[in-house]
């Protein structure tokens, strides 16, 4: 595996929403797959796309810019892959395609998702 590390470039912020209230979570059907997200998750905004991402991860990994507008400032461990496949998430499992890359919040490689090639390479940049 030849992981590389990454940071998102600066000009791509996100809008997210925690979800403050009591409940059990919802399931949704995203990347090729059934996911949950539980209370206290975040539901995000990024561009077109809409996701959630775990209370946890979301703390260690964005920052507030101001409202609702998040920055990803932590780094992440990314491949591109050469077949198709899925990942373990934490809200489920995501498809990918040849090409596409396979990227972790961490470097356990525990907290893993996939992201489209072009989006990926739009959304991030190696770190120096």
């Amino acid at each position: 595996m030849t992981l590389k590390e990454y940071k998102r470039r600066p000009d791509t912020s996100v809008f997210a929403v925690k979800l403050a209230l009591e409940t059990d979570g919802f399931d949704y059907v995203k990347w090729g797959a059934r996911q949950h997200c539980n209370a206290g998750d975040f539901i995000v905004q990024s561009g077109d796309e809409t996701y959630t991402v775990a209370a946890d991860v979301f703390a260690r990994t964005y920052t507030r810019v101001s409202g609702a507008e998040y920055r990803k400032t932590g780094t992440v461990w990314a491949e591109q892959q050469s077949k198709s496949g899925t990942v373990p998430t934490k809200e489920g499992t995501t498809a990918y395609a040849p090409g596409d890359y396979v990227v972790y919040n961490d470097r356990e490689l525990t907290d893993g998702y996939a992201v489209e090639r072009a989006k990926f390479e739009q959304t991030y940049e190696p770190v120096a």
